[in-house]
C-alpha cells in the first residue's frame, strides 16, 4: 500500500504521521497519479495548527500541490491517460485532495500535463506561486508598462514569482524586506530593487525609485504595521491588494493616504481565480507560454525527501527559504 502523510491532531510538524494507506479508485472526474513532488505551502503549516480557513476532519490529509505520473482516469476525466507527466493546479479543500504521500486522486480540471521542459519538483512548484501572481497582478490590478510595483513577502515563492510576472509586462519590481540580508538574493531571483523596511524609510524610498510617483500597485500578504507606510507610499489613484494576514499584530487602517490619494484596498484570494473557469484558463495560458519561452520558471530553494515531511514543515516556518521547498516522493 502507498505511503500517506496524515495528521491525528493539531499541533507542530511532528504530528505529521506516515501511514500505509490504501487509496481508492479515482470518483468519476477525477485522475489518480503516482506523486514525484510536493510543493510546500504556508498555509498547509497553518491547516496543521488549526489557524487556517478551511478545518480539519481528524485524521486528515493535507497539501495543495504536486506533480507525478497518472495511474489512473477516473470516469469522465478525458484527455489523461496512464503514463501523462501532470501537475496540479491547487483545489480550494486542502484535505479532500490532500497530496502529502506517494499516491493521490485529483480533480482532473485543475490537472495540467506541464511542459517536457519542467522537472517533477520544479512542475510541483509552479502553480500556487504564479497563479497567486497572476491573479493579483494581471487580472485584479492590470499590471503593465510603466507601473510600479511592490511585493511584500518577496522571497516567498509567490514574492518571486511575482518579480518574473511584473517583468513580462514591463513594471518595476520593488522588493520589500525586513533587513538587508536578503538583498542580493532578492536581486538575483529577478527583483528591480530591494528596501529593507526595518533598515530604510520605505515611502521616501520609493519614492526615489519612482520619481516621486510612487508606486501603482502593492501586492501583500503579510498586514500589520506596515499597511500604513506602504500606503503612503503609493501612487493616487493606485491599488493595494492583500492576499494575506502574516503579521500578528493588528493592522490599522490608514485613513488618510486612502483618502487622500484615493486608492482601493482590496482583499483577494487565490479562490477568485481557480473558482472561475474563463479567468483560470486565461491564467494557465499566460503561465503556460512563460514557462514555454523562458519568463516564467519556479524557483526552488530546498528540497527535502518524504520520509523528512516533519523537517521540511519545521524549514518552512523558519523563513529561511528563498523560493519553494518541495519534497520529493
Amino acid at each position: 500500500m502507498p505511503r500517506i502523510v496524515r495528521i491525528h491532531e493539531y499541533g507542530g510538524p511532528e504530528v505529521q504521521r506516515m501511514e500505509e494507506l490504501d487509496v481508492p479508485d479515482p470518483a468519476p472526474g477525477e485522475v489518480q497519479i503516482d506523486v514525484r513532488a510536493i510543493g510546500l505551502n504556508r498555509a498547509e503549516a497553518m491547516f496543521r495548527n488549526n489557524a487556517y480557513l478551511q478545518e480539519a476532519e481528524l485524521p486528515s490529509r493535507l497539501g495543495y500541490e504536486a506533480a507525478g505520473t497518472v495511474r489512473k482516469v477516473g470516469a469522465g476525466a478525458e484527455g489523461f491517460r496512464e503514463g501523462d507527466a501532470v501537475s496540479l493546479i491547487p483545489p480550494l479543500d486542502i484535505a479532500h485532495w490532500g497530496t502529502y504521500g506517494e499516491m493521490a486522486n485529483l480533480p482532473a480540471s485543475l490537472v495540467v500535463k506541464h511542459p517536457e521542459t519542467l522537472s517533477f519538483e520544479q512542475a510541483a512548484a509552479l502553480w500556487m506561486p504564479f497563479v497567486t501572481a497572476y491573479g493579483g497582478l494581471v487580472d485584479q490590478a492590470r499590471l503593465g508598462a510603466c507601473d510600479a510595483v511592490i511585493i511584500t513577502a518577496a522571497s516567498s515563492s509567490v514574492g518571486l514569482a511575482a518579480f518574473q510576472i511584473a517583468r513580462k509586462v514591463g513594471a518595476t519590481s520593488i522588493a520589500t524586506t525586513r533587513t538587508t540580508a536578503k538583498r542580493q538574493s532578492l536581486l538575483d531571483a529577478g527583483a528591480d530593487h530591494v528596501v529593507a523596511t526595518e533598515e530604510e524609510d520605505l515611502p521616501a524610498r520609493v519614492a526615489e525609485i519612482t520619481g516621486g510617483g510612487g508606486a501603482r500597485v502593492v501586492f501583500d500578504p503579510i498586514g500589520g504595521p506596515l499597511l500604513e507606510p506602504l500606503t503612503e507610499a503609493m501612487a493616487p489613484g493606485g491599488i493595494l491588494l492583500e492576499y494575506g494576514a502574516l503579521s500578528t499584530q493588528p493592522t490599522p487602517f490608514p485613513v488618510f493616504p486612502v483618502l487622500g490619494k484615493q486608492l482601493t484596498l482590496k482583499g483577494y484570494l487565490y479562490a477568485e481565480i481557480v473558482s472561475d473557469p474563463e479567468r483560470l484558463e486565461s491564467a494557465k495560458r499566460f503561465i503556460l507560454e512563460g514557462v514555454t519561452s523562458g519568463d516564467l520558471a519556479p524557483a526552488i530553494s530546498k528540497t527535502f525527501p518524504l520520509d523528512e515531511i516533519q523537517e521540511a514543515h519545521r524549514f518552512l516556518e523558519s523563513n529561511q527559504q528563498v523560493g519553494k521547498i518541495v519534497v520529493t516522493v
